[in-house]
């Protein structure tokens, strides 16, 4: 009996304490009817002794058998479980490998072994086996990240664990899925929003055979375009297209440089029909209708740089622009500047303050545009102030200040940014002129709490860099300067310029247009002209714009060492380099960049000085060859095709040398 014990192994299940005391129970049961049977008849108590037993020997078989059954289970369950996972590890679609603290080779399942082509690799450390899974291993483990890594190895791509405490990697072949994924990303739709430039003002002057004829050629034309990428095209009217590609056609669009861009221009230039064409594309939403709005959006920037480009733009992300390299052709309407002059207006009314302010180191050209929209300001009855620190301004704006000071007159045109910033209420507004870019506004401070109402009056291109929703934007790249814009304005105003500006803010206005178009020597267009002889016919002295723009001694040496600085870093390339311990006014820069461009063979110039102790400005010019716009955005920077500048935190003058040549360079791959 004790031997029957003792091989009698009881499953945990049957020790459980519910279990043992129902069996006892049912025991003392059968025992206390047995006792109770020898009480009421010895017969029938020997019968119940007899049951008892009976139930004894049951129970304990019973318990028995079930053991052994359970037991027997329970073993083959472990092998059967034991013998899965072996063959998993040998023969299911992981790749499994074992190394040691040396990083060799200890054991490889078949299956990793199918992709290391059956060589005998035991014992082998595992760079000496493949040093590309070798530095993804190594990756890893520096990462020392519990995440799993996708990896290409090879033409194919893996799912990858490292457990370097263990010595284990495991490799997952994912490429199906990668490949289908690669597939989804691939054929995502990408919406394109095209726009003829320039269509309304050439099919006015156009009889209704040769509209005919330019309406033809442009549809074929991009008809052919977009059958050469698989793409769709649709005409929406006269001068709009949509176009729908899927993202591989638009990778290719892209390598291609937008080739259409340059295509229209060239043929319907030869045909006497100068057209240009601006894109806006989109993608990456899950929504088409964000999608649409992006595509807009990117159209409005690429009209609003100038037009002949394209950008392509994810919600997001950065824009990548394409094209740009015809200058901007004078296109805007006395209609629009009217319409821009009345919802000006409009918007001033229930304001109680109008603050104006440029960019920052003011020229003549933002301070002059914004005495300007003071005036229009002041006329209807409106408060309004340039912001300025007048005590730290540059020689040419610090002459105006002085003559204005000196003739007694609009003594509180200007206000100082702290004075303005506490002025300031939710039924303000803020005026930028001569610029958009929020980074380079005259005081931060007031653009932050004004920044939800805004205007925006600039003559430069539009970049990324642009404020949200502002209540309205005034953007001409066609025009030479933003007091050309500002004076179109002024002569729309009931009262006329006569009753708007003295003569010495004409002036001002005047010897802002000078300095912008080079005394009228770039981006000079019919308007330019329209401007400088209405400021004249109202009061503005040409003597006094002469006496603005006057340089002193010191600053006309400094212009001329830095242009004695010269090297032709590319053919018909200049660069002008000052000091890396010496700061030079931005102005005297940037007419040395411009004394550059007018000497023989110099097609595009690039002044590099420093303007404060940690930034390194560069001014950059063209005659119209070469997009420096293009070369200064790659630093941060923007502007015209032939007129741009950018600013570059913590470098030194040599080190923003390096900088600007590798943009060069950059930009010269891309347009040879």
């Amino acid at each position: 009996m004790k031997g029957f014990l003792r091989k009698l192994e009881l499953p945990e299940f049957v020790k459980d304490t519910r279990l043992t005391a129902s069996l006892i129970i049912v025991l003392v049961l059968s025992l206390l009817g047995a006792i109770i049977g020898m009480l009421i008849s010895p017969l029938f108590g020997l019968a119940m002794v007899l049951l008892f037993i009976l139930t004894v020997i049951f129970a304990v078989y019973g318990i028995y058998v079930l053991a052994g059954n359970t037991n027997n289970y329970a073993a083959n369950l472990s092998y059967r479980i034991k013998r899965g996972e072996q063959e998993a590890m040998i023969k299911m679609p992981l790749g499994i490998m074992l190394y040691d603290k040396d990083r060799q080779i200890q054991w490889i399942n078949p299956y990793l072994q199918m992709y290391l082509h059956d060589k005998d690799i035991i014992g082998s450390s595992i760079s000496s086996v493949d040093k590309e899974l070798a530095k993804y291993i190594d990756d890893a483990i520096k990462s020392n990240s519990k995440q799993n890594k996708i990896i290409k190895w090879g033409d194919r791509k893996f799912e990858m664990v490292v457990q370097d405490d263990l010595g284990v990697v495991y490799l997952l072949d994912i490429t199906r899925y990668a490949n289908i994924e690669e597939k989804y990303k691939q054929e995502r739709l990408a919406i394109g929003l095209i726009f003829i430039d320039n269509y309304d003002e050439l099919s006015q002057a156009m009889g209704d055979q040769n509209l005919t004829n330019m309406s033809s050629y442009v549809q074929t034309t991009l008809s052919k375009y977009a059958g050469q990428f698989n793409s769709y095209l649709k005409r929406i009217d006269e001068d709009h297209f949509i176009l729908l590609t899927h993202m591989h056609d638009l990778a290719k669009m892209e390598d291609n440089k937008f080739s259409i861009l340059d295509k229209v221009r060239t043929e319907s230039s030869r045909k006497n029909m100068p057209l240009t064409l601006s894109i806006g594309i989109a993608f990456g939403s899950e929504s088409l209708n964000e999608i649409a709005d992006q595509a807009q959006s990117n159209l409005d920037l690429a009209l609003g740089r100038g037009g002949d480009q394209v950008v392509v733009k994810q919600s997001g992300h950065e824009a990548r622009f394409y094209g740009g390299k015809s200058n901007p052709m004078e296109k805007r309407t006395r209609v629009r500047a009217r319409m821009v002059s009345q919802a000006l207006v409009e918007l001033f009314k229930g304001v109680d303050h109008v603050f104006v302010q440029g960019h920052r180191n003011p020229d003549l050209d933002a301070i002059g545009s914004a005495i300007g929209i003071v005036k229009i300001a002041r006329i209807h009855g409106v408060k309004a102030s340039v912001v300025l620190d007048v005590d730290h301004v540059n020689y040419d704006v610090g002459r105006l200040i002085a003559k204005m000071q000196a003739a007694g007159i609009d003594k509180d045109v200007f206000i100082s940014p702290k004075d303005a910033l506490e002025v300031a209420t939710d039924e303000s507004l803020l005026v930028l002129t001569d610029h958009s870019k929020y980074s380079i506004t005259y005081d931060p401070e007031l653009y932050k709490r004004l920044k939800n109402r805004l205007i925006i009056i600039d003559h430069h291109r539009r970049g990324e860099e642009f404020p949200e929703n502002p209540m309205l934007v005034y953007i001409e790249p066609y025009a030479s300067s933003t007091c050309e814009l500002v004076t179109e304005m002024i002569e729309y105003q009931p009262q006329g310029g006569e009753g708007v500006l003295t003569d010495l803010e004409a002036s001002a206005m005047l010897a802002g247009i000078t300095v912008d178009s080079k005394e009228f020597s770039l981006r000079t267009g019919t308007r330019t002209f329209d401007a400088a002889s209405y400021l004249r016919s109202i009061g503005a002295d040409t003597q006094v714009v002469s006496e603005l723009l006057k340089e002193n001694i010191d600053n006309y040496l400094q212009r001329s060492h830095l242009v004695s600085t010269i090297d032709m870093i590319e053919p018909n390339m200049a660069l002008l380099m000052g000091e890396d311990n010496k700061i030079y006014d931005p102005i005297i820069t940037a007419q040395a960049a411009d004394t550059a461009l007018s000497l023989e063979h110099v097609d595009a110039s690039f002044a590099l000085t420093r303007r404060s102790k940690d930034v390194i400005g560069i001014s950059a010019r063209s005659m119209g060859n070469v997009n420096v716009q293009v070369i200064m955005e790659k630093l941060g920077g923007g502007g015209h095709l032939s007129n741009a500048a950018t600013q570059i935190k913590g470098v030194t003058v040599e080190e923003a040398k390096d900088k600007l040549l590798a943009a060069i360079n950059e930009y010269l791959k891309e347009n040879e």
